[in-house]
């Protein structure tokens, strides 16, 4: 593999996957599906460590995830560090565990900003896909957020089964004083691609809620930021995946495996370091792995003489690994791609699907009990736990 054409800049984006626990079974979590199978949590100090050599290289935004993070009982001293170093600091959570003592501590640490995930604006659907019973102690919590003076930030994975709740959800937004809003269509990585068939809404759901967000938009004025994540399918060109892989973003998983994106560690071609035996500095300037697709000499056809390829650099690698096979393809995604009909097949198929009550599909829930490797290009992954879609 060539040298990338000019050397990247620091990784000014550092999200730390703290652990894959996580008392929720979201059925479109972006954990890797054989999270089960990776090896031991790092322990404080390493993660003390990679916090110390991330900020001296320019990182500047934290993000603290997993699974739950607060499954961490070392969450507080990790923040106080981050804070000591000068990090912007937002911690990701289902809410679980955040009790008035904890985000007491949290503050105190210096945590700068939290964001809350909800499922729904129905206790019934909520629950459901979480596969817990959550949607109370989400009020209680964003309560607390309130409480402790946080900006109040929101997250809904949006899909077919609540899309068209999509109204209801902004009206429980405006309630519980959300002033940010962040509708994310969901992207299909993770359990998210096992569960695709079930998941992917159709154009007409699609353009129904952005019309419901936008009335919504102009009634509240810029008292409530919305921000509408659509998903990559229904896009001719695709996102400039993490700025370029290697780019911005440096990610680490529960384990120590460092990723230039949330779901790399799928892609076959990577042999990813680890902060275990790996510094961060030669991590991100002198492995292979975060090199291999910095620049354009890995670049295919049509991608190699697209005038596009400055700006999205090809798409997302691990959409393209999952609908191709092959993670240097263009990204399907886009309409240039002699793969282009993956995507538009899965549109169509989703446009003329049976409504999602009838329980024609199955989900796979999230769930530490099993490992299921992923597959490329729709095979079936098998040997999982199944719900009936409701």
């Amino acid at each position: 593999m060539s040298a990338p054409s000019a050397a990247p800049g620091p990784p000014l984006w550092l999200l730390l996957e703290l652990t894959y626990r996580c008392p929720l079974h979201c059925v479109f979590c972006y954990n890797p599906t054989d999270f089960a199978r990776t090896g031991a949590e790092l322990p404080t100090a390493d993660w003390l460590r990679v916090l110390g050599e991330a900020r001296a290289l320019g990182a500047v935004q934290l993000g603290l995830s997993g699974g739950e993070p607060l499954e961490r009982e070392d969450l507080e001293t990790l923040v106080a560090e981050a804070h000591r170093l000068g990090f912007y600091i937002n911690l990701i959570t289902s809410g679980v565990g955040l009790t008035a003592a904890r985000i007491g501590a949290l503050k105190r640490a210096g945590l700068d900003h939290i964001q809350l995930s909800y499922q729904d604006s129905t206790r019934e659907l909520n629950d459901f896909l979480s596969s817990t019973r959550t949607f109370d102690l989400k009020a209680k919590v964003a309560a607390l957020i309130r409480a402790h003076e946080y900006p109040m930030v929101l997250n809904v994975v949006l899909h077919r089964l609540n899309i068209d709740h999509v109204g209801e959800i902004l009206d429980m937004a405006e309630r519980i004083g959300a002033q940010y809003v962040e509708l994310a269509n969901t992207q299909y990585y993770g359990w998210a691609w096992l569960n695709r068939q079930g998941l992917l809404p159709s154009r007409a759901q699609l353009e129904r809620a952005e019309a419901v967000t936008q009335r919504f938009r102009e009634r509240v004025g810029g008292r409530i930021q919305v921000y509408f994540v659509v998903p990559d399918y229904f896009e001719r060109r695709p996102k400039a995946c993490m700025g370029g892989l290697g780019s911005v973003f440096l990610g680490i998983a529960p384990d120590g495996t460092a990723m230039p994106c949330h779901a790399a560690r799928m892609l076959p071609d990577l042999d990813l370091p680890n902060v275990r035996s790996a510094d961060i500095r030669s991590i991100w300037y002198d492995s292979a792995a975060f090199n291999h697709f910095r620049g354009e000499a890995w670049m295919k056809e049509p991608c190699r003489s697209c005038a596009e390829r400055t700006r999205d650099f090809g798409g997302c690698r691990c959409q393209a690994y999952l609908l191709t096979g092959d993670a240097a393809n263009a990204d399907p995604v886009c309409d240039l791609s002699p793969h282009h009909h993956l995507v538009t097949g899965a549109v169509a198929s989703a446009q003329a699907a049976v409504p999602a009550a009838s329980g024609e599909h199955v989900l796979v829930f999230r769930d530490h009990r099993v490992s299921i490797p992923v597959v490329p290009a729709g095979a079936s992954p098998g040997g999982a736990p199944r719900g009936p879609l409701r």
